[in-house]
């Protein structure tokens, strides 16, 4: 019997220990892997060999996979490890199939983003290349719901249930004083709005915040911000405004990103939008105006995240497992809407050399023709994917998470 390793890399969500679980329900089913080893901090686990046991934390513990369900960000750990392609560095894959080998490995799945997923291709070429006998798999996360050839990503729906919740009680602290007021709340997203579009799920009856939402997909002119921030002012006392960390000028230039460094992979650092407009609109319009950066914060509440979410991340996880019995390899689990009301979704898998590297942004028709909203496609879009909430258990008031002294 095969093993398998299994790791995760890129920025941490509330679900993608939950694709993790469903890997390890799914294996103790179907009994496919003899030993599934958690390899820490991404693919630079393997290369160091720094593993994790995963089947005997399970056989160990009969709530483990419960517990991994609902514990927040990763694990086992990440890394922002940009893999250098064969030409450049044939000894790291080397390395990394040596320790296949050696370890008896049948199989490799590696949750994460878009650049985890550039991993996937590179390691499923150079396997299919030299005839290694290792299936290569990718489970998609990211918050930032960017990924293509997937309807949404696991790990957006939670973060679309913290934003959502965090603008409607934002708004209940604003509205109680009787003076003018600007709001600007800088959201996630550097090439995609998604994220941001999701603040439109706090409007209720009462309440029409976010007032104006901003996203990347449309050109940012901060004089008509201007003008359509004076606008609502004329006829309300508090205006909040949601707004992508990535909105671009007419030129493409990041609003943020004057200054900005890059990571290892060449994407740019973004952050001060929120900053940068409350200066902005103080100056211009001469009220109360706040900014504030959600940050991490958007990708580590738990507490508040989708059952929907945890769920579909799951089974994203135990198709992984199913994939790679059906003899798949330099694919990507994927999930696909049937229907929106009511919701559905199947499983299935996609080439992943045609996903790593692109970027899928929120079409023109989930925008208005402003470009300072969303229309009701979005809504439509976005509202399943927050539904149902996770039993958790806590412990002196506290929620009770998995023990990661491993990671310290």
């Amino acid at each position: 019997m095969k093993n398998l390793i299994i790791a995760q890399s890129g920025g941490p969500t509330v679900a993608i220990n939950a694709s993790l679980a469903g890997v390890l329900k799914q294996n103790k089913i179907s009994n496919t892997f003899g030993t599934i080893y958690g390899a820490l901090n991404g693919i630079t686990g393997i290369v160091n060999q720094h593993f994790l046991d995963l089947t005997e934390a399970v056989a160990k513990d009969e709530n483990f996979i419960e517990e991994l369900k609902h514990t927040p960000a990763m694990f086992l750990g990440s890394c922002r490890f940009k893999v250098p392609s064969e030409e450049n560095d044939a000894a790291f894959y080397e390395t990394v199939f040596k320790v296949f080998e050696e370890k008896n490995v049948g199989a490799f799945f590696y949750i994460g983003g878009n650049d985890s997923m550039d991993t996937v291709d590179k390691l499923s070429a150079y396997a299919k290349k030299h005839g290694k006998d290792v299936s290569i798999i990718g489970i998609p996360k990211t918050i930032d719901n960017d990924l293509v050839h997937i309807d949404h990503t696991p790990g957006f729906g939670s973060a679309a249930k913290y934003v959502a919740s965090s603008i409607l009680e934002l708004a209940h602290d604003t509205y109680i004083y009787h003076l003018k007021s600007v709001t600007i709340v800088e959201i996630m997203g550097r090439d995609a709005g998604w994220l941001t579009a999701s603040s439109v799920l706090a409007r209720n009856e009462y309440s029409a915040a976010p007032h104006l939402i901003y996203l990347p997909e449309k050109p940012f002119d901060i004089h008509e911000c201007i003008e359509d921030t004076k606008k609502l002012l004329e006829t309300q006392e508090n205006v909040i405004i949601a707004v992508s960390e990535g909105i671009r000028d007419k030129d493409g230039n990041y609003v943020s990103a004057s200054e900005a460094k890059t990571d290892n992979f060449g994407h740019a650092m973004l952050s001060g939008v929120a900053k940068y407009l409350e200066a902005k609109l103080h100056d211009e319009l001469g009220v109360k105006t706040r900014g504030i950066e959600m940050n991490t914060l958007q990708r580590c509440a738990a507490h508040i995240a989708s059952e929907t979410d945890l769920s579909e991340s799951m089974n994203l996880g135990a198709t992984a497992v199913s994939l790679c019995e059906k003899g798949e390899t330099g694919v990507m689990a994927t999930l696909t809407r049937e229907s929106d009301d009511p919701y559905k979704v199947t499983y299935g898998c996609h080439p992943v050399c045609e996903i790593a590297n692109e970027v899928k942004s929120v079409p023109n028709d989930f925008i208005n023709d402003k470009g300072n909203d969303v229309t009701d496609k979005m809504i439509a879009y976005l509202k399943p994917l927050i539904l149902g909430e996770p039993n958790l258990t806590y412990e002196n008031g506290i929620p009770k998470y998995l023990n990661i002294s491993h990671l310290l």
